[in-house]
């Protein structure tokens, strides 16, 4: 029973968000809170609850002082160097735009956090997207799929959760899994070239203002300030022939091709005569904007390196680092209290949407887990594997993870499921290395999990809905995992 209410809580969730009947916050409270008066454990919801948001709390702590320290020095102007040569690279062609996201991201993914990955992209990127007219999904999608993939890093989380598990060194586990990664990597920056493709198809290649020529983009950021979200819907499908870009610009480079789809690139008002600023607020990296602190750059970029090296070290928690790196930040860039009030009041929007979205979380993962929905779909589906598929059980472990990262936590499939796996495995004379590293297939899908707090992070800054991004990105993000699963067992590392 518990069984079939699992899967049916999980179904109508994803049913209902990704046809827009529901918000996420709102589905993520009220259908498991549903489920658990249909499991007849109504009465132990509120335990349920606040045990669940005792668990995520300090992801919520961590993800509310991250987007406020990132986006101080995203002020500030740290990563403008970074944005300059990802544009310069990007021109304005689709293709190398949606090339450019998945190399930032799995860049910055470097860091193992996927909300920072997310907030540096998006910031990056957007801009440029909404200019050419871009659809935001492919975005979206591209960055969560490429940090997937670099989330099996050692210090990402589930590598050290499946050495924990299964009481392995997590190098024996990650280092033979490189190549198969390297693999996902590459598939992943391919499917962005095939995906920049359909949108050169859409849109054509354009010019931005001022660009004479294509390798005239020196003035690329200053065109790019006060770029207009326009009216159109900004969560469109790569396919879709509906123009994201801003409805009432004059065009100031025609498409290499005429279509009907293609955006104005002007840098004059915005949709609707407004010439004070964009409809949706947002704003290009303004290369003249009064936060910046040139003096301070070097301070900045020390700070935010010794922040990242805590965080790998483990010196402290991580929402302890960043608590305490965002107060140093703002007090040493801003000393002025007016100011202080100004940069926390700009990013309230992102931290109130975020913490909001991972306490709502909080009541399904909570349900699932405190009524023993999760234990009980785990256990079907362990045994509904064949007695013949014993051998084989790395395959199916890779398999399994896919739809079992994306519908639990990682700490309930690496620290409920996976044991189990491996025991399975073990007594057909599979190594528990191989399940280890099978298990990690899956991450590339895993970040677009509604139950990942990241991913919010991701669609709230790019303004995509949670549907659509769900919609356009699991098959890719299951297809990028299915070719690091065949990888694996190609090079006999699975």
């Amino acid at each position: 029973m518990l069984t079939f209410l699992g899967f049916a809580m999980i179904a109508t969730f994803l049913v209902l968000i990704m046809m827009k009947k529901m918000s996420p916050i709102a589905a993520l409270v009220l259908i498991p809170a549903l489920f658990c008066v249909f499991a007849g454990k109504g009465a132990h919801l509120g335990d349920y609850v606040i045990e669940g948001v005792g668990k995520l709390a300090p992801t919520a702590a961590m993800l509310m002082f991250a987007i406020v320290y990132f986006g101080l020095m995203i002020d500030v102007g740290l990563f403008d160097p970074i944005v300059r040569g990802i544009l310069r690279f990007c021109k304005a062609d689709p293709v190398r735009v949606v090339v450019g996201t998945a190399v930032l991201a799995a860049i910055v993914s470097l860091d193992g956090d996927g909300s920072t990955t997310f907030m540096i992209t998006v910031s990056a990127m957007y801009p440029l997207y909404k200019r050419l007219g871009l659809s935001l999904v492919v975005m979206t999608g591209v960055a969560a799929t490429a940090n997937g993939v670099m989330n099996t890093l050692p210090w990402g989380g589930p590598t050290a959760r499946a050495a924990t598990a299964l009481k392995l060194d997590a190098a024996d586990i990650f280092v033979p899994m490189i190549p198969a990664l390297a693999v996902g990597l590459l598939f992943v920056f391919a499917l962005a070239y095939v995906l920049g493709l359909r949108e050169r198809r859409r849109v054509g290649v354009l010019a931005l203002p001022g660009q004479k020529t294509p390798e005239d983009v020196d003035d690329v950021e200053g065109d790019l300030v006060g770029a207009t979200a326009g009216s159109a819907d900004q969560s469109v499908p790569a396919a879709s022939a509906a123009s994201a870009g801003s409805a009432g610009s004059a065009a100031a480079g025609a498409p290499a091709k005429p279509s009907p789809a293609a955006p104005s690139l002007s840098a004059s008002a915005p949709a609707g005569g407004r010439d004070d600023a964009p409809e949706d607020g947002f704003q290009g990296l303004d290369p003249h904007r009064p936060t910046l602190r040139p003096r301070l750059y070097w301070f900045n970029a020390g700070l935010t390196v010794a922040l990242l090296a805590a965080m790998i070290m483990e010196l402290l928690p991580i929402p302890v680092l960043f608590l305490l790196g965002a107060a140093l930040a703002l007090t040493v860039n801003f000393p002025h209290m007016p100011d202080q009030k100004a940069r926390i009041a700009a990013h309230a929007d992102n931290v109130l949407n975020v913490a909001g979205m991972v306490f709502a979380a909080a009541v399904f993962t909570g349900v699932l887990t405190g009524t023993g929905m999760v234990k009980h779909m785990a256990d079907w589906l362990v045994g509904a594997i064949p007695e013949g598929m014993g051998p084989h059980m790395a395959l199916v472990t890779g398999l399994l993870s896919l739809p079992l990262t994306y519908f639990m936590s990682n700490d309930g499939f690496y620290f409920g499921v996976l044991p189990v796996l491996a025991e399975a495995g073990a007594a057909h004379g599979v190594s528990p290395l191989e399940i280890a590293r099978a298990s990690l297939v899956g991450q590339a899908l895993h970040m677009s999990s509604p139950l990942v707090p990241a991913v919010y992070v991701l669609v709230g800054m790019a303004k995509v809905e949670f549907g659509d991004h769900t919609r356009f990105t699991v098959r890719w993000a299951a297809l990028t995992s299915l070719v690091v699963l065949a990888a694996g067992m190609l090079f006999g590392i699975i």
